[in-house]
């Protein structure tokens, strides 16, 4: 469920009509609710409820806006990070450095001293290497670095390929049968406390069957270690549950989710960590355009709006879909393509999709933009950097400034010797 319906013949966020958004900001623009973020962090905490010892970590990489993240810390959500630059959101949103975990397979050693001093509460190791520098680094600073080790279980998720995580050629995590050896080495090390395993197969995940093989092998992994002698005192299960896109398409709930976390791990004794992003901000989230033209084509019309590939590049990255809905319906439907104005022919948003007839001039959204839309946004062709409001109730608040071409401009230096 979100807070996004039509209202008077006019679609609305929660109680503010998008007309009154695109009247006062432009388009294109991200709308988020705040109401549906906080109900979609509420279903997925209870949907854990029977857990006994749960820390969730949104994915800030979904959408790493400081109100976003306010929101979310105020439900009691850390953050899960993969660069210290979404350590500073997390940090700056009110988020504690105890909740934050440092994921991600590229972490620079500048990073780790940065998350390191900033004292972050666990890093998700991925290779052993790394577990090396931090443990040199936590030492040297005089200091113990909690962590757990990443384990590829070589799991197809079941997802597009180019957000698969979990199988052996994926570059994230070590090998689960070399995992072990590599986790007793690191273990011994000063400067680092070993507590645990982690993984994460993917995201958009609609089948849990693939997500249950991953735990029951990272379950048994962490037994096997906990035999050995070492202390393992949690488990990182990750993220990943999808979210309908196409609304005839429903994903498993977190409910059942949940359930099959509290079978699956009954016996484990550990902390079971999450890193929820797009479950919980995806349909959170519009992107609100306006029509420019309606321009013929050889089978089907052409919808031009003004947003484009470098306000919503999951389109043209992943053949992904997204409702497209005018903001005043007329009750009437075309078949048409819908494509952005940048200069590159992967600009196409659909192909021969059924929609609401619109018109130059008209309002339209996409929905379920609120993960992986903003943050994944570029100036390319020098476009203006889009804006994102959030709108709590009858109030709607700028969360991010639109980013102009002139501001992009004064950040660039023409060199003396270039100068007449």
């Amino acid at each position: 469920m979100d807070h996004f319906a039509i209202r008077d013949g006019v679609l609305h966020a929660e109680d503010v009509p998008l007309t009154a958004i695109a009247d006062a900001v432009g388009t294109p623009v991200y709308v988020y609710s705040r109401a549906t973020l906080e109900r979609h962090a509420r279903v997925f905490r209870d949907a854990l409820s029977d857990l006994q010892n749960v820390h969730i970590a949104f994915a800030i990489k979904s959408n790493p806006n400081l109100a976003v993240l306010r929101v979310l810390a105020r439900e009691g959500f850390g953050g899960d990070i993969v660069s210290t630059g979404e350590m500073k959101r997390a940090l700056a949103a009110g988020m504690k450095a105890r909740d934050i975990v440092f994921s991600g397979v590229g972490k620079t050693r500048g990073e780790l001293r940065e998350a390191i001093d900033a004292g972050i509460g666990q890093f998700n190791i991925e290779l052993e290497e790394e577990g090396v520098a931090i443990a040199q680094f936590a030492a040297k600073m005089g200091k113990t670095a909690t962590a757990v080790l990443r384990v590829n279980p070589d799991v197809d998720a079941g997802t597009h390929a180019k957000i698969s995580t979990g199988l052996k050629d994926n570059k994230f995590g070590v090998p689960i049968g070399r995992a072990p050896e590599i986790f007793a080495r690191l273990a011994a090390l000063d400067g680092l406390a070993m507590r645990g395993v982690a993984l994460h197969i993917g995201s958009q995940i609609f089948d849990l069957a693939p997500i249950e093989r991953a735990y029951a092998k990272v379950g048994a992994l962490a037994m096997e270690l906990r035999a050995a002698g070492f202390e393992i005192d949690r488990v990182d299960l990750g993220g990943g549950l999808g979210v309908p896109y196409e609304r005839d398409k429903a994903p498993p709930t977190p409910a059942v989710y949940g359930e099959m976390v509290a079978r699956v791990t009954k016996d484990w004794d550990v902390t079971l960590m999450f890193e929820p992003g797009r479950v919980i901000a995806g349909n959170a989230g519009v992107l609100l355009t306006r029509v420019i033209w309606v321009k013929p084509g050889v089978h089907r019309p052409y919808v031009i709006v003004d947003a484009a590939m470098n306000d919503l590049a999951r389109p043209a990255m992943y053949d992904a879909w997204h409702d497209f809905e005018a903001v005043e319906p007329v009750g009437k439907r075309m078949v048409a393509n819908i494509a952005g104005p940048v200069c590159e022919s992967g600009d196409t948003f659909a192909m021969n999709r059924e929609i609401d007839a619109v018109k130059a001039g008209d309002l339209a959204v996409f929905r379920t933009a609120g993960a992986y839309g903003a943050t994944m946004a570029s100036t390319y062709n020098s476009r203006a950097l889009v804006p994102e409001v959030m709108v709590d109730g009858a109030a709607f608040a700028v969360v991010a400034e639109r980013v102009m071409p002139e501001a992009l401009i004064a950040a660039e230096h023409v060199p003396d010797f270039l100068k007449d």
